[in-house]
Formats: structure tokens, sequence, C-alpha cells
């Protein structure tokens, strides 16, 4: 029998649980912003569990629906459902298990949170049947996680209202942030996506104009993060936050051409992972330390 720890190793990285480093600092930040730095400690917590557990269930979903796709790859032959660590069983109910959990938060928080979080869980699993008949699915991926910051906002509000439109403009810079580097990611299967009837950009338009489309939607999440400051207001410390993601960005394209995607693990995790994390660090020293007081 397999020991607990790594059992539970096992199932994390089913997921990905690191990749939460992507939607969960912009949900945060959006969070912070919403109550002025000063959020509770149990609207914090239950943002912070909705987000993994909403997040947990889509990757555990996507991996069932895929294991068939996965073990036909070479490139993902050896994620854990393919190699028969993790039964699909196994996998499905950490769907409902993950599904059910999300909910529940989102219930604690509000009966608004809670009704808007089933057409959210909706279209978080229906993430994973969209590669079968649009190429636009790296775009369904960024809405996915680009709702996290408008919910952690609604969450703190408990309503809608006209100061909504910040976190908006959050989500939408996430959304096409997510969907740029979704896009640089999936030239790694361009050629097995075609080859088994799936959609993508790099199966539809070939590597070299789907990243062009990806430089696109990176110029529109710079946009969008430099747009969500100005709102909220956000200060000079948030403003050069900006400016470094943007470098970050520029960096992540030029390390990756249409024949040259060996460096894709840096460009993917390391590029955005940093990205997201100095975003809200940036945030939070306006926020906590150069925001005047009144």
């Amino acid at each position: 029998m397999t020991a607990p720890p790594l059992r539970l190793r096992t199932f994390a990285s089913l997921v990905k649980l690191s990749h939460s480093v992507f939607a969960l600092p912009f949900a945060l930040l959006s969070l912070l912003a919403a109550t002025d730095g000063a959020p509770s400690l149990r609207l914090v917590l239950l943002v912070v569990g909705a987000v993994v557990t909403a997040r947990t269930a889509a990757m555990a979903y996507n991996r069932f629906i895929d294991r068939d796709v996965d073990a036909a790859n070479p490139r993902t032959a050896q994620r854990e459902i393919p190699r028969g660590l993790v039964s699909p069983r196994a996998a499905l109910l950490l769907v409902v298990v993950a599904s059910g959990l999300f909910l529940f938060c989102c219930w604690l928080l509000s009966q608004l949170c809670f009704w808007l979080a089933l057409p959210t869980l909706a279209w978080l699993l229906g993430y994973s049947h969209c590669k079968r008949f649009t190429a636009w699915s790296h775009l369904w991926l960024g809405i996915a996680l680009g709702i996290s910051p408008l919910a952690a906002w609604l969450a703190a509000d408990g309503a809608f209202g006209p100061r909504l439109w910040a976190p908006c403009c959050l989500g939408l810079a996430v959304a096409a942030w997510v969907a740029g580097f979704d896009v640089l990611y999936a030239c790694q299967d361009e050629a097995f996506d075609r080859a088994s009837g799936l959609h993508s950009l790099p199966a539809r338009l070939g590597a070299r104009t789907a990243m062009l489309v990806s430089r696109g939607l990176h110029v529109a999440a710079f946009a969008g993060f430099v747009t969500f400051g100005w709102l909220v207001p956000l200060g000079p410390a948030y403003l050069v936050g900006c400016g470094v993601a943007a470098a970050l960005l520029v960096w992540q394209h030029r390390m990756l051409a249409p024949r040259d995607l060996s460096r894709i693990d840096m460009a993917f995790f390391t590029a955005n992972g940093t990205l997201a994390i100095l975003m809200f660090a940036a945030g939070c020293l306006d926020l906590w330390w150069l925001r005047p007081t009144s």
C-alpha cells in the first residue's frame, strides 16, 4: 500500500498544485485592493480555499477526460493516470470532493457567491472538453483563471457595483496573460494535435503565427495590469511591478522560437510564476507601506 505522504504528493502532482501560483496571487491582490489592504482572516482563508479547490477540481477533471490523449502523446505519457499511479476513478472522486469543497467555501462567503459558483464550476470543468471543438481553448482557460480576481473582489463587496470595474480589468488582464502563455505551451503539441484532430491555435495557424497571437495577448495583458493599478488606485511600486512584468513577458518570448522550444519550462513556469508573485508583492507594497494614510 502506498504511504499517505507519497499518495498526497502523487495527487498534488496530478493537479499541478504548484501551478496555483498563477491565479492565487492575483485573487489575493484583488481581495487586498477591495478591502484597502485589510481583509479579515476568515475572508482570506475562504478565498484561498475557493481558488485552490476550484483549480484542483478543474485540473483533476482535465486529467480524467484527457487520460487517453495523454497516454497517446509522448510528451504526456508519463502523467499519473497513464502510468497507473492514479486510477481514473480516484481522479474523478477528487473532482467531486474538490468541487464540493469549492461550493462549500462559496456558501460560507455569501449566498451570492454560492449561486455564482455553480456556473463558474461549469465553466472550469467545461475547459477539458473545448479542445475537441475550438482552437480558442486557450482563451477559455484564460477566462477560467481570470474569474478569480473578480470573484475575490465580489466576495469582499458582497454585491455588484461600480467598484467592480477594477477587478474586471484585472480579470481580463489575467485572462489574456494566461491565454498567451498557454498558446506558447501548446506549440509543443502542434503536430500531435493536428494528427489527433484536436484543436489549438498552433495546430490551426502554425507555431510562428500562434506566437504572434500570444504576443498580442500579452500586450493586452500588460495594458490591463496598468489599468487596474490606475482604477484602484495603486502607486509607484505597482507601476514598477508592471514594468518588470513587461520585461518578463518579453524575456519569455525571446526564449522561444517556432523551431526551438527547449526552454519552454523556464518560459512557462519560471517567468510566469515570478510575474504573478512580483505583481502581488508590488501591490502589497503600495497598499501597506506607500499609500498615504488619511
